[in-house]
């Protein structure tokens, strides 16, 4: 049974439709807009800075590890943007690798050795998403890690403690699962979970290895259990407090809470989730 929609509230509004979320080691919470904006958001919620801005559409945020730097996935501009956390400069990062320029650049996740893992959805409806694959020394560089083709690869997370990449497949709809060979090529690929009748978006992992998963429609969070054990974890039929949720991350204090974008509104929502997290590899100094 879903847990009660009494326990999600708006962390923070204002906000230029955020497809996006991302928090640093300090606490802070980073988000994207529609229009290009790159959004620091403190700890408690109270204060939003506009960081940088692209002019284009930022879909995924991650921070490499360190969390001194980040990259973003850009809609608009068909590119990946790297942004230095200190002084906030904004370069090009890639625009594909290749063989392969990027179409939708849309989320992305840093391994701990660094190397850097994006989603390319590929194009509307026509399954031919692809996953590319940059090197862990930041210079841009890398190669087409699995040619797929995805049904809309979009959200994407590596698991806690299992050497694999999961990869939230919207018009499957469902997600995959790619296991991570010793050198790192890629290797069995498995429907993990199907989610009929829905639009699957992002993917966070508690430190239990279930699985979260927002669904861009229904206003839907699942969660699935690592023996893909399917149960929906909140929603919200009305669509007031989430609305189209899409990508989500785990934060907080205790890193219990579960945050969620939502691209149909303005505001970020913050749920109880009453689970811990998963640590990602920006945080790998502060675990």
């Amino acid at each position: 049974m879903p847990i009660s929609l009494k326990r999600a509230s708006t962390f923070v509004e204002g906000l230029d439709h955020p497809e996006c979320i991302a928090f640093h080691p300090d606490g802070s919470l980073w988000a994207g807009g529609e229009a290009g904006q790159i959004y620091r958001i403190s700890p408690d919620g109270k204060t939003i800075d506009t960081v940088a801005g692209t002019g284009g559409f930022i879909l995924g945020l991650a921070f490499a590890p360190g969390a001194e730097w980040l990259v973003a996935c850009d809609l608009r501009k068909q590119c990946l943007w790297r942004l230095d956390v200190k002084t906030a400069q904004l370069t090009e990062f890639a625009r594909g690798v290749p063989g392969h320029p990027l179409s939708i650049p849309n989320h992305l996740a840093f391994a701990a050795d660094g190397a850097l893992y994006v989603t390319d959805s590929g194009h509307f409806r026509q399954a031919d998403g692809a996953i590319l694959r940059f090197d862990a020394d930041g210079s841009g560089r890398g190669g087409v890690w699995h040619p797929g083709p995805f049904n809309f690869a979009n959200g994407i997370a590596l698991h806690p403690r299992d050497a694999a990449l999961y990869v939230a497949c919207t018009w499957l709809p469902g997600v995959e699962r790619i296991a991570i060979q010793p050198d790192g090529s890629p290797g069995k690929r498995t429907v993990f979970a199907r989610l009929p009748k829905s639009l699957p978006d992002g993917l966070a992992f508690d430190a239990r290895g279930n699985l979260f998963v927002s669904c861009y429609t229904p206003a839907r969070i699942y969660r699935i259990t690592p023996d893909r054990n399917v149960t929906v974890f909140i929603e919200d039929w009305e669509a007031h407090t989430l609305c189209n949720p899409t990508n989500i991350a785990f934060g907080g204090a205790d890193r219990r809470n579960l945050f969620a974008a939502n691209l149909g509104r303005w505001h970020i929502t913050r749920i109880d989730a009453r689970t811990l997290g998963a640590p990602l590899a920006s945080m790998a100094t502060n675990e």
